[in-house]
């Protein structure tokens, strides 16, 4: 059997932290509340060492930096986010506008003229939107995570295929018959 006598550290990849979420928001998926996911970057974290990642998941972006296909999930999150707030602002606009359209004026209060009838099928609309709007918003964070602690090398997004083989320690040893042997090591993501 081959003994390994040194390990090369420029081949070897040096692996950014893993991200831990908090134990309320992993697996949050479909439909899941619209609220801030907590993480955490150290391998036991304790409940003190939980972060805020900011609503739009701002504050995690710097742990992201480097690997396209997180930043892209995470991008993904805020653009989801986005279009969660301007569909709340329709719709409170929406509400608005008809209570505005019941109590105007000085007669009797009408609850379906023609604005109306357009006000609330704006609202029903924006509630429709939320649905989907909010179906797969959490799941875009999680993949942003998941991509992270996969480890995607620089050479994922740039297609260096002879990159991604190469690797991650290198040795010389001595088979059992006494002949050199090189060995070689890599590290599955």
């Amino acid at each position: 059997m081959a003994t390994m006598l040194f390990s090369s550290p420029l081949y070897a990849q040096q692996s950014p932290p893993t991200i831990q979420l908090s134990p309320e928001d992993q697996n949050r998926g479909l439909n899941g509340p619209q609220k801030n996911f907590y993480f955490a970057t150290k391998t036991n974290p304790t409940d003190d060492d939980y972060q805020n990642a900011g609503y739009f998941g701002q504050r995690l972006r710097p742990y992201l930096a480097g690997n396209t296909e997180a930043l892209d999930n995470l991008n993904s999150y805020r653009r989801q986010k986005w279009l969660f707030l301007a569909e709340r602002a329709v719709f409170i606009s929406s509400v608005a506008t008809y209570g505005a359209q019941v109590l105007h004026g000085d007669g009797p209060q009408q609850y379906f003229n023609n604005v109306q009838k357009v006000t609330i099928g704006v609202a029903a609309a924006s509630l429709l939107s939320n649905v989907f709007i909010t179906r797969h918003t959490n799941e875009h964070f999680e993949r942003a995570v998941n991509a992270h602690n996969a480890g995607f090398p620089a050479a994922h997004r740039t297609g260096g295929m002879l990159r991604r083989l190469a690797p991650s320690g290198v040795g010389m040893g001595a088979a059992p018959t006494g002949q050199p042997l090189l060995a070689l090591r890599w590290q599955l993501r």
